[in-house]
Protein backbone atom coordinates (compact mmCIF):
# COMPACT_ATOMS: atom_id res chain seq x y z
CA UNK A 1 0.00 0.00 0.00
CA UNK A 2 1.30 3.90 -1.01
CA UNK A 3 1.40 6.20 1.51
CA UNK A 4 0.79 9.72 1.41
CA UNK A 5 1.55 12.97 3.55
CA UNK A 6 -2.06 14.62 3.34
CA UNK A 7 -3.39 17.44 5.68
CA UNK A 8 -5.75 15.24 8.00
CA UNK A 9 -8.19 16.40 11.00
CA UNK A 10 -6.75 13.76 12.29
CA UNK A 11 -7.20 11.48 9.50
CA UNK A 12 -9.67 11.94 6.87
CA UNK A 13 -11.79 8.90 8.26
CA UNK A 14 -11.36 9.26 11.98
CA UNK A 15 -12.19 6.79 14.08
CA UNK A 16 -11.90 8.89 17.22
CA UNK A 17 -15.30 10.50 17.71
CA UNK A 18 -17.30 9.44 20.41
CA UNK A 19 -21.07 10.37 19.60
CA UNK A 20 -22.83 7.26 18.07
CA UNK A 21 -20.97 7.47 14.59
CA UNK A 22 -19.21 3.82 13.77
CA UNK A 23 -16.50 5.70 11.26
CA UNK A 24 -16.97 9.38 11.27
CA UNK A 25 -16.23 11.95 8.61
CA UNK A 26 -13.69 13.92 10.89
CA UNK A 27 -12.08 15.79 7.81
CA UNK A 28 -10.57 18.88 6.45
CA UNK A 29 -13.20 21.25 8.25
CA UNK A 30 -14.24 22.77 11.29
CA UNK A 31 -17.58 21.75 11.51
CA UNK A 32 -19.05 20.61 15.61
CA UNK A 33 -20.67 17.60 15.28
CA UNK A 34 -22.67 18.63 18.57
CA UNK A 35 -22.00 22.09 19.49
CA UNK A 36 -23.17 23.91 16.21
CA UNK A 37 -24.12 27.46 17.39
CA UNK A 38 -22.14 31.28 17.56
CA UNK A 39 -22.01 31.80 20.94
CA UNK A 40 -22.73 35.35 21.77
CA UNK A 41 -20.09 36.30 24.27
CA UNK A 42 -16.48 36.87 23.75
CA UNK A 43 -13.92 38.27 20.94
CA UNK A 44 -11.80 35.01 20.16
CA UNK A 45 -11.53 35.32 16.58
CA UNK A 46 -13.01 38.67 15.94
CA UNK A 47 -10.58 40.97 17.79
CA UNK A 48 -7.61 39.98 15.07
CA UNK A 49 -5.41 38.33 17.92
CA UNK A 50 -3.60 35.30 16.86
CA UNK A 51 -1.73 32.62 18.94
CA UNK A 52 1.60 30.35 18.17
CA UNK A 53 2.53 28.00 19.86
CA UNK A 54 6.26 25.88 20.33
CA UNK A 55 6.32 22.44 22.07
CA UNK A 56 9.67 21.60 23.71
CA UNK A 57 9.32 18.26 23.85
CA UNK A 58 11.30 16.13 26.31
CA UNK A 59 11.63 19.10 29.36
CA UNK A 60 13.45 21.96 28.33
CA UNK A 61 16.18 22.88 31.25
CA UNK A 62 15.70 25.74 32.11
CA UNK A 63 18.12 26.29 34.88
CA UNK A 64 20.62 26.75 31.94
CA UNK A 65 18.35 28.58 29.43
CA UNK A 66 16.90 31.36 31.71
CA UNK A 67 19.84 30.74 34.42
CA UNK A 68 19.40 32.59 38.08
CA UNK A 69 23.09 33.70 37.19
CA UNK A 70 23.33 35.68 41.23
CA UNK A 71 22.30 32.13 42.97
CA UNK A 72 25.42 30.61 44.39
CA UNK A 73 23.86 27.67 44.37
CA UNK A 74 23.76 27.08 40.43
CA UNK A 75 27.78 27.19 39.73
CA UNK A 76 28.14 24.54 42.53
CA UNK A 77 25.43 22.32 41.95
CA UNK A 78 26.82 22.39 37.85
CA UNK A 79 30.19 22.60 38.11
CA UNK A 80 30.64 21.18 34.54
CA UNK A 81 27.56 21.82 32.74
CA UNK A 82 26.89 25.36 34.43
CA UNK A 83 27.36 28.15 31.98
CA UNK A 84 30.65 30.19 33.25
CA UNK A 85 29.92 33.81 34.04
CA UNK A 86 31.62 36.90 32.10
CA UNK A 87 34.14 39.74 33.61
CA UNK A 88 30.72 41.70 33.85
CA UNK A 89 28.46 43.24 36.42
CA UNK A 90 25.65 40.78 36.72
CA UNK A 91 23.17 42.72 38.93
CA UNK A 92 23.43 45.70 36.81
CA UNK A 93 20.40 46.76 35.86
CA UNK A 94 19.49 47.96 32.02
CA UNK A 95 18.67 46.51 28.22
CA UNK A 96 19.71 42.66 27.48
CA UNK A 97 23.58 42.77 26.11
CA UNK A 98 23.74 41.82 22.71
CA UNK A 99 26.98 41.55 20.96
CA UNK A 100 26.52 43.30 17.77
CA UNK A 101 29.71 44.04 15.14
CA UNK A 102 28.82 46.94 12.59
CA UNK A 103 25.08 47.39 11.96
CA UNK A 104 23.58 43.87 12.72
CA UNK A 105 22.97 41.44 14.99
CA UNK A 106 26.32 39.21 14.93
CA UNK A 107 27.85 36.12 16.23
CA UNK A 108 30.01 36.34 19.31
CA UNK A 109 32.29 34.71 20.51
CA UNK A 110 31.38 34.78 23.60
CA UNK A 111 30.93 31.80 25.78
CA UNK A 112 29.55 33.61 28.58
CA UNK A 113 26.06 34.33 30.31
CA UNK A 114 24.24 36.75 28.70
CA UNK A 115 23.50 39.05 31.21
CA UNK A 116 19.38 40.46 31.10
CA UNK A 117 19.43 43.56 32.86
CA UNK A 118 16.91 42.40 35.51
CA UNK A 119 19.89 42.15 38.46
CA UNK A 120 19.53 38.67 38.74
CA UNK A 121 19.11 36.46 35.57
CA UNK A 122 21.49 35.48 32.65
CA UNK A 123 20.62 33.76 29.44
CA UNK A 124 22.17 31.01 27.48
CA UNK A 125 24.71 32.33 24.91
CA UNK A 126 22.82 30.25 22.23
CA UNK A 127 19.84 32.48 23.24
CA UNK A 128 21.50 35.47 21.90
CA UNK A 129 18.72 36.22 19.22
CA UNK A 130 16.47 37.09 22.22
CA UNK A 131 18.08 39.94 22.99
CA UNK A 132 16.78 42.10 20.81
CA UNK A 133 13.36 40.75 21.25
CA UNK A 134 14.11 41.50 24.63
CA UNK A 135 15.30 44.64 24.28
CA UNK A 136 12.37 45.82 22.01
CA UNK A 137 10.18 45.00 24.93
CA UNK A 138 8.40 42.02 23.51
CA UNK A 139 9.48 39.18 25.33
CA UNK A 140 8.62 37.63 28.76
CA UNK A 141 10.51 34.67 30.46
CA UNK A 142 9.07 33.42 33.36
CA UNK A 143 10.88 30.92 35.48
CA UNK A 144 9.28 28.62 38.13
CA UNK A 145 6.73 27.25 35.91
CA UNK A 146 4.61 24.22 36.87
CA UNK A 147 1.65 22.56 38.04
CA UNK A 148 0.30 21.32 41.42
CA UNK A 149 1.55 17.54 41.99
CA UNK A 150 4.10 17.81 39.00
CA UNK A 151 4.17 13.86 37.28
CA UNK A 152 7.96 13.35 36.05
CA UNK A 153 6.75 10.93 33.30
CA UNK A 154 7.30 12.77 29.62
CA UNK A 155 3.85 11.11 28.39
CA UNK A 156 1.59 12.24 30.91
CA UNK A 157 3.11 15.25 31.65
CA UNK A 158 2.82 16.82 27.98
CA UNK A 159 -0.85 15.70 27.83
CA UNK A 160 -1.49 17.37 31.08
CA UNK A 161 0.28 20.59 29.58
CA UNK A 162 -1.81 20.35 26.67
CA UNK A 163 -5.03 19.34 28.18
CA UNK A 164 -4.67 21.76 30.48
CA UNK A 165 -6.36 19.61 33.35
CA UNK A 166 -3.02 18.00 35.41
CA UNK A 167 -3.25 14.79 37.13
CA UNK A 168 -6.43 14.18 35.49
CA UNK A 169 -6.40 11.04 32.71
CA UNK A 170 -10.29 11.86 32.33
CA UNK A 171 -10.44 14.48 30.02
CA UNK A 172 -9.27 14.05 26.57
CA UNK A 173 -9.74 17.16 24.49
CA UNK A 174 -7.33 19.98 24.41
CA UNK A 175 -7.01 23.88 25.47
CA UNK A 176 -6.78 24.94 22.16
CA UNK A 177 -9.10 22.92 20.71
CA UNK A 178 -11.39 23.98 23.61
CA UNK A 179 -10.73 28.06 22.74
CA UNK A 180 -11.67 27.40 19.20
CA UNK A 181 -15.12 25.83 20.36
CA UNK A 182 -15.62 28.16 22.70
CA UNK A 183 -14.47 30.89 20.00
CA UNK A 184 -17.93 29.67 18.14
CA UNK A 185 -16.59 30.12 14.69
CA UNK A 186 -15.73 26.59 14.14
CA UNK A 187 -19.04 25.78 12.49
CA UNK A 188 -18.25 28.54 9.99
CA UNK A 189 -14.75 29.10 9.40
CA UNK A 190 -12.52 26.71 7.09
CA UNK A 191 -9.46 27.03 9.56
CA UNK A 192 -9.40 27.83 13.09
CA UNK A 193 -7.04 25.97 14.87
CA UNK A 194 -4.01 24.55 12.52
CA UNK A 195 -0.82 22.50 13.45
CA UNK A 196 1.86 21.62 11.46
CA UNK A 197 3.75 18.42 12.86
CA UNK A 198 3.90 14.51 12.12
CA UNK A 199 0.66 14.33 14.40
CA UNK A 200 -1.97 16.44 15.32
CA UNK A 201 -1.29 17.12 19.31
CA UNK A 202 -2.96 16.81 22.01
CA UNK A 203 -3.88 20.36 22.48
CA UNK A 204 -6.06 20.84 18.93
CA UNK A 205 -7.68 17.43 19.69
CA UNK A 206 -11.34 17.17 20.42
CA UNK A 207 -15.11 15.16 19.71
CA UNK A 208 -17.30 18.30 18.48
CA UNK A 209 -14.88 19.53 15.98
CA UNK A 210 -12.13 18.81 13.86
CA UNK A 211 -8.64 21.12 13.89
CA UNK A 212 -6.33 20.69 11.01
CA UNK A 213 -2.88 19.51 10.84
CA UNK A 214 -0.63 19.11 7.95
CA UNK A 215 2.04 16.43 7.92
CA UNK A 216 3.68 18.11 4.73
CA UNK A 217 2.71 21.40 4.04
CA UNK A 218 3.97 21.09 0.30
CA UNK A 219 1.78 18.26 -0.41
CA UNK A 220 -1.52 19.18 1.50
CA UNK A 221 -4.06 17.52 -0.49
CA UNK A 222 -6.52 15.32 0.17
CA UNK A 223 -4.59 12.55 -1.91
CA UNK A 224 -1.30 13.64 -1.57
CA UNK A 225 -1.55 15.47 -4.47
CA UNK A 226 1.32 18.06 -5.62
CA UNK A 227 -0.09 21.55 -5.39
CA UNK A 228 -0.46 22.42 -9.44
CA UNK A 229 -3.66 22.99 -11.59
CA UNK A 230 -3.70 19.31 -12.76
CA UNK A 231 -3.74 17.96 -9.03
CA UNK A 232 -5.95 20.30 -7.53
CA UNK A 233 -8.22 19.56 -10.50
CA UNK A 234 -8.49 15.95 -9.77
CA UNK A 235 -8.88 16.12 -5.87
CA UNK A 236 -12.05 18.82 -6.16
CA UNK A 237 -13.23 16.43 -8.47
CA UNK A 238 -12.85 13.77 -6.37
CA UNK A 239 -14.82 15.73 -3.75
CA UNK A 240 -17.65 17.06 -5.92
CA UNK A 241 -18.33 13.84 -6.56
CA UNK A 242 -18.58 12.40 -3.63
CA UNK A 243 -21.22 14.81 -2.15
CA UNK A 244 -23.16 13.75 -4.91
CA UNK A 245 -23.85 10.16 -3.40
CA UNK A 246 -27.36 9.82 -2.21
CA UNK A 247 -27.12 10.05 1.60
CA UNK A 248 -30.20 9.03 3.37
CA UNK A 249 -31.54 11.55 6.00
CA UNK A 250 -30.44 9.52 8.98
CA UNK A 251 -26.56 9.42 7.81
CA UNK A 252 -26.32 13.04 8.25
CA UNK A 253 -26.60 13.93 4.97
CA UNK A 254 -26.70 17.77 5.72
CA UNK A 255 -23.83 17.41 7.87
CA UNK A 256 -21.63 15.70 5.28
CA UNK A 257 -22.62 18.14 2.82
CA UNK A 258 -21.58 21.11 5.12
CA UNK A 259 -18.38 19.09 6.15
CA UNK A 260 -17.39 18.27 2.10
CA UNK A 261 -18.39 22.53 1.71
CA UNK A 262 -15.83 23.58 4.06
CA UNK A 263 -13.09 20.29 3.09
CA UNK A 264 -13.12 21.79 -0.35
CA UNK A 265 -12.82 25.39 1.08
CA UNK A 266 -9.66 24.56 3.51
CA UNK A 267 -8.05 23.31 0.12
CA UNK A 268 -8.61 26.31 -1.62
CA UNK A 269 -6.97 28.29 0.90
CA UNK A 270 -4.03 26.55 1.27
CA UNK A 271 -4.05 26.18 -2.83
CA UNK A 272 -3.17 29.99 -2.30
CA UNK A 273 -0.30 29.27 -0.10
CA UNK A 274 3.30 28.98 -1.28
CA UNK A 275 4.89 26.19 1.52
CA UNK A 276 7.37 25.10 -1.24
CA UNK A 277 11.04 26.21 -0.69
CA UNK A 278 11.26 28.38 -3.67
CA UNK A 279 8.78 30.82 -1.98
CA UNK A 280 11.07 31.10 1.17
CA UNK A 281 12.04 34.16 -0.16
CA UNK A 282 11.41 36.11 4.01
CA UNK A 283 14.50 37.73 4.88
CA UNK A 284 15.43 40.17 7.92
CA UNK A 285 15.62 44.15 7.06
CA UNK A 286 19.10 44.66 8.18
CA UNK A 287 22.57 43.07 7.14
CA UNK A 288 23.39 40.13 9.54
CA UNK A 289 27.04 39.30 9.63
CA UNK A 290 30.09 40.87 10.53
CA UNK A 291 31.55 41.33 6.97
CA UNK A 292 28.64 43.59 5.98
CA UNK A 293 26.58 40.27 4.56
CA UNK A 294 23.04 40.61 2.88
CA UNK A 295 20.12 40.18 5.33
CA UNK A 296 20.09 36.66 6.50
CA UNK A 297 17.00 34.27 5.73
CA UNK A 298 14.55 34.48 8.91
CA UNK A 299 13.64 30.84 8.34
CA UNK A 300 16.76 28.83 7.75
CA UNK A 301 15.73 25.66 5.69
CA UNK A 302 18.54 24.66 3.68
CA UNK A 303 22.83 25.57 4.18
CA UNK A 304 22.30 28.00 1.67
CA UNK A 305 19.48 30.08 3.68
CA UNK A 306 21.11 29.71 7.13
CA UNK A 307 22.63 32.56 8.53
CA UNK A 308 25.78 33.47 7.16
CA UNK A 309 26.29 30.19 4.93
CA UNK A 310 24.97 31.69 1.77
CA UNK A 311 27.46 34.76 2.32
CA UNK A 312 31.04 33.14 3.40
CA UNK A 313 32.77 29.43 2.01
CA UNK A 314 35.09 27.15 3.07
CA UNK A 315 36.62 24.07 1.77
CA UNK A 316 37.23 22.88 -1.61
CA UNK A 317 35.12 22.42 -3.25
CA UNK A 318 33.25 25.76 -1.59
CA UNK A 319 30.70 25.26 0.68
CA UNK A 320 28.82 27.53 3.04
CA UNK A 321 30.99 27.87 6.25
CA UNK A 322 28.89 25.81 9.12
CA UNK A 323 30.37 28.92 11.79
CA UNK A 324 28.49 31.24 9.74
CA UNK A 325 25.09 29.44 10.26
CA UNK A 326 22.02 30.59 13.04
CA UNK A 327 20.93 27.20 13.61
CA UNK A 328 22.27 23.56 13.24
CA UNK A 329 21.80 21.53 10.46
CA UNK A 330 19.07 19.75 11.98
CA UNK A 331 16.78 22.42 12.78
CA UNK A 332 15.65 22.70 8.90
CA UNK A 333 12.41 20.65 9.28
CA UNK A 334 11.46 22.63 12.05
CA UNK A 335 11.87 25.78 10.28
CA UNK A 336 9.95 24.81 7.43
CA UNK A 337 6.94 23.74 9.72
CA UNK A 338 7.75 27.26 11.73
CA UNK A 339 7.20 29.22 8.64
CA UNK A 340 4.13 27.22 7.31
CA UNK A 341 2.62 27.84 10.45
CA UNK A 342 3.36 31.77 10.32
CA UNK A 343 2.41 31.96 6.60
CA UNK A 344 -1.01 30.79 7.82
CA UNK A 345 -1.58 32.79 10.75
CA UNK A 346 -0.29 35.81 8.72
CA UNK A 347 -2.77 34.65 5.08
CA UNK A 348 -5.83 32.95 6.54
CA UNK A 349 -8.17 33.60 9.15
CA UNK A 350 -7.06 30.66 11.70
CA UNK A 351 -6.59 32.04 15.10
CA UNK A 352 -4.21 29.41 16.30
CA UNK A 353 -1.46 27.57 14.93
CA UNK A 354 2.12 25.26 16.02
CA UNK A 355 4.36 22.87 15.83
CA UNK A 356 6.73 21.39 17.75
CA UNK A 357 10.31 20.11 18.07
CA UNK A 358 12.45 17.71 20.57
CA UNK A 359 15.74 16.09 22.01
CA UNK A 360 15.28 18.03 25.26
CA UNK A 361 15.22 14.91 26.91
CA UNK A 362 18.83 15.96 28.21
CA UNK A 363 19.82 12.63 30.49
CA UNK A 364 23.61 12.83 28.89
CA UNK A 365 26.10 14.59 27.39
CA UNK A 366 23.77 17.84 27.43
CA UNK A 367 26.86 20.00 26.73
CA UNK A 368 30.55 18.92 24.37
CA UNK A 369 32.71 18.81 27.17
CA UNK A 370 33.00 20.69 31.25
CA UNK A 371 36.32 22.44 28.51
CA UNK A 372 33.23 23.74 26.33
CA UNK A 373 30.02 23.98 27.47
CA UNK A 374 28.26 26.23 25.16
CA UNK A 375 27.99 23.80 22.61
CA UNK A 376 26.49 20.10 21.81
CA UNK A 377 22.68 19.06 22.22
CA UNK A 378 21.35 21.83 24.39
CA UNK A 379 23.25 24.40 23.15
CA UNK A 380 22.17 23.59 19.30
CA UNK A 381 18.05 23.43 20.20
CA UNK A 382 18.21 26.68 22.65
CA UNK A 383 19.81 28.12 19.18
CA UNK A 384 16.64 26.94 17.54
CA UNK A 385 14.57 29.05 20.10
CA UNK A 386 16.47 31.97 19.73
CA UNK A 387 16.56 32.48 15.89
CA UNK A 388 12.78 31.01 16.05
CA UNK A 389 11.51 34.24 18.34
CA UNK A 390 13.41 36.59 16.00
CA UNK A 391 12.67 35.26 13.11
CA UNK A 392 9.37 35.33 13.98
CA UNK A 393 9.17 38.86 15.32
CA UNK A 394 10.78 40.10 12.00
CA UNK A 395 8.68 37.81 9.74
CA UNK A 396 5.43 39.51 11.14
CA UNK A 397 6.79 43.32 11.52
CA UNK A 398 8.21 42.97 7.76
CA UNK A 399 5.85 41.18 5.79
CA UNK A 400 2.79 41.43 7.75
CA UNK A 401 -0.10 43.39 8.15
CA UNK A 402 0.48 47.49 8.08
CA UNK A 403 -1.45 49.28 10.86
CA UNK A 404 -3.03 51.07 8.17
CA UNK A 405 -3.15 48.26 5.22
CA UNK A 406 -6.91 47.64 3.41
CA UNK A 407 -8.29 44.39 5.00
CA UNK A 408 -7.45 42.57 1.63
CA UNK A 409 -3.95 42.79 2.90
CA UNK A 410 -1.99 40.18 5.02
CA UNK A 411 -4.11 39.38 7.85
CA UNK A 412 -1.57 39.71 11.38
CA UNK A 413 1.35 41.75 12.30
CA UNK A 414 4.10 41.51 15.07
CA UNK A 415 1.08 42.81 17.51
CA UNK A 416 -1.70 40.76 16.83
CA UNK A 417 0.48 37.73 17.29
CA UNK A 418 1.91 36.06 20.86
CA UNK A 419 3.89 33.21 20.69
CA UNK A 420 4.69 30.66 23.44
CA UNK A 421 7.15 28.16 24.22
CA UNK A 422 5.72 24.77 26.22
CA UNK A 423 7.72 22.39 27.64
CA UNK A 424 6.36 19.27 30.26
CA UNK A 425 8.89 19.87 33.23
CA UNK A 426 12.45 21.48 33.48
CA UNK A 427 15.50 19.48 34.84
CA UNK A 428 16.97 18.16 38.14
CA UNK A 429 19.13 21.52 39.83
CA UNK A 430 22.25 19.40 40.62
CA UNK A 431 23.97 17.67 37.04
CA UNK A 432 23.93 14.11 36.73
CA UNK A 433 27.31 11.98 36.58
CA UNK A 434 26.55 12.04 32.43
CA UNK A 435 27.22 15.30 32.03
CA UNK A 436 23.48 15.88 31.58
CA UNK A 437 20.04 16.68 34.03
CA UNK A 438 17.01 14.59 34.65
CA UNK A 439 13.51 15.03 35.58
CA UNK A 440 12.23 17.47 37.49
CA UNK A 441 9.83 19.55 38.06
CA UNK A 442 9.39 23.40 37.37
CA UNK A 443 10.65 25.11 34.17
CA UNK A 444 10.81 27.85 32.05
CA UNK A 445 8.56 29.48 29.39
CA UNK A 446 9.26 32.23 26.63
CA UNK A 447 6.27 34.41 25.71
CA UNK A 448 6.73 36.81 22.73
CA UNK A 449 4.92 39.69 21.10
CA UNK A 450 4.54 43.07 20.12
CA UNK A 451 1.74 43.05 22.79
CA UNK A 452 3.48 41.56 25.21
CA UNK A 453 4.87 43.20 28.65
CA UNK A 454 8.01 43.09 28.56
CA UNK A 455 11.36 45.17 29.39
CA UNK A 456 11.30 48.92 29.38
CA UNK A 457 7.71 48.99 28.46
CA UNK A 458 6.30 51.32 31.20
CA UNK A 459 5.73 48.37 33.73
CA UNK A 460 7.53 48.35 36.88
CA UNK A 461 9.11 44.69 36.01
CA UNK A 462 12.15 43.99 33.92
CA UNK A 463 10.46 41.39 31.64
CA UNK A 464 11.81 38.50 33.54
CA UNK A 465 9.12 37.12 35.90
CA UNK A 466 9.81 34.49 38.50
CA UNK A 467 13.74 34.75 38.65
CA UNK A 468 14.16 37.61 41.19
CA UNK A 469 15.08 37.59 45.07
CA UNK A 470 12.17 40.95 44.65
CA UNK A 471 9.31 38.78 42.95
CA UNK A 472 6.10 40.36 43.48
CA UNK A 473 2.77 39.65 41.27
CA UNK A 474 -0.87 40.27 43.09
CA UNK A 475 0.28 40.79 46.07
CA UNK A 476 2.14 37.96 46.22
CA UNK A 477 5.69 38.00 47.28
CA UNK A 478 7.65 34.84 46.43
CA UNK A 479 11.19 35.85 46.04
CA UNK A 480 13.74 33.55 44.26
CA UNK A 481 15.86 32.47 47.74
CA UNK A 482 19.21 32.28 46.79
CA UNK A 483 21.81 29.21 48.26
CA UNK A 484 21.74 25.50 48.95
CA UNK A 485 18.40 25.66 50.64
CA UNK A 486 16.68 27.92 48.49
CA UNK A 487 14.39 28.45 45.30
CA UNK A 488 16.50 25.32 43.45
CA UNK A 489 15.93 22.60 46.02
CA UNK A 490 12.45 23.86 47.24
CA UNK A 491 10.86 20.72 45.59
CA UNK A 492 11.94 17.15 47.06
CA UNK A 493 15.13 19.12 48.50
CA UNK A 494 16.54 18.69 44.80
CA UNK A 495 14.12 20.39 42.52
CA UNK A 496 13.24 23.92 40.97
CA UNK A 497 9.93 24.88 43.44
CA UNK A 498 6.93 26.78 41.15
CA UNK A 499 5.76 29.73 41.47
CA UNK A 500 3.85 29.87 38.59
CA UNK A 501 1.21 27.68 37.33
CA UNK A 502 1.62 27.43 33.65
CA UNK A 503 -2.43 27.41 33.77
CA UNK A 504 -2.60 30.82 34.55
CA UNK A 505 0.12 32.17 31.87
CA UNK A 506 -2.35 30.09 29.35
CA UNK A 507 -5.28 31.47 31.07
CA UNK A 508 -4.21 34.54 30.81
CA UNK A 509 -3.06 35.06 27.18
CA UNK A 510 -6.78 33.21 25.91
CA UNK A 511 -8.79 35.87 27.87
CA UNK A 512 -6.67 39.24 28.25
CA UNK A 513 -5.20 38.53 24.07
CA UNK A 514 -7.27 36.09 22.15
CA UNK A 515 -9.95 38.03 23.71
CA UNK A 516 -12.33 35.03 25.87
CA UNK A 517 -14.55 36.06 28.64
CA UNK A 518 -13.96 34.87 31.79
CA UNK A 519 -16.82 32.51 31.46
CA UNK A 520 -15.59 31.00 28.54
CA UNK A 521 -12.20 30.89 30.03
CA UNK A 522 -13.48 29.16 32.90
CA UNK A 523 -14.79 26.49 30.44
CA UNK A 524 -11.60 26.22 28.51
CA UNK A 525 -9.54 25.56 31.89
CA UNK A 526 -11.41 23.92 34.12
CA UNK A 527 -8.98 24.71 37.36
CA UNK A 528 -10.21 28.35 37.25
CA UNK A 529 -13.31 27.76 38.39
CA UNK A 530 -11.62 25.90 41.58
CA UNK A 531 -10.82 28.59 43.97
CA UNK A 532 -8.55 26.75 45.86
CA UNK A 533 -6.48 26.61 42.77
CA UNK A 534 -5.38 30.13 43.09
CA UNK A 535 -4.66 30.33 39.29
CA UNK A 536 -5.98 33.78 38.76
CA UNK A 537 -5.14 35.96 41.94
CA UNK A 538 -2.51 34.01 43.24
CA UNK A 539 -2.16 32.86 47.25
CA UNK A 540 -1.44 29.44 48.34
CA UNK A 541 -2.92 26.14 46.37
CA UNK A 542 -5.21 24.34 48.43
CA UNK A 543 -3.98 21.13 46.18
CA UNK A 544 -0.56 21.14 47.38
CA UNK A 545 0.14 23.91 49.64
CA UNK A 546 2.84 25.56 47.23
CA UNK A 547 2.17 29.33 47.10
CA UNK A 548 1.62 30.76 43.81
CA UNK A 549 1.63 34.13 41.84
CA UNK A 550 -1.62 33.52 39.46
CA UNK A 551 -1.92 35.73 36.58
CA UNK A 552 1.28 37.69 35.35
CA UNK A 553 0.89 41.02 33.84
CA UNK A 554 2.12 40.20 30.46
CA UNK A 555 0.22 41.27 28.19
Amino acid sequence: MQHFHVLTRRGFLDRSFKIGMGVALSTLVDIPLVVKRALAEGNIGLNGKKLLFIFLRGANDGLNSLIPIADSAYATSRPNIGIPVDAIDYTQSGPCDFWTTGSGPTFPTADKAIRLGNGFAALHPSLRFLAPVYNAGDLALIHRVAYPNQNRSHFDSQNYWESAAPNNNLVKDGIFYRAMVQSGLANTNALTGVSIQSALPYSLRGSAAAMTNLTDPTRYNLLGVPNNTQGNYKADNAIRAANQFPFPNKLNRDLLNLQYGNLTETLAIFAGIDFSEIGNTFRDDTPGGTDADAPYYLFPTTDAKNGGGAYHTTGSPALPDPNKFVVDKGAYGFFTNLKAAALILNKTDAIVAGTEFGSFDTHQTQITSAANRVSGTHANLLRRIGWAMYALQKYFTIYGRKNNAPSSAAKANWNDLVVITLSEFGRTSIENGSIGTDHAEAGAMFVAGGGVNGYNKGSPHSGVYGCSPNDVFNNQTIPWVAGGSGSMFGASGRYVKRAVDYRSVLGKLIRDHLGATQNQLNQIIPGYTVAGERLQNGGTSSIDGVPIFGELPIV
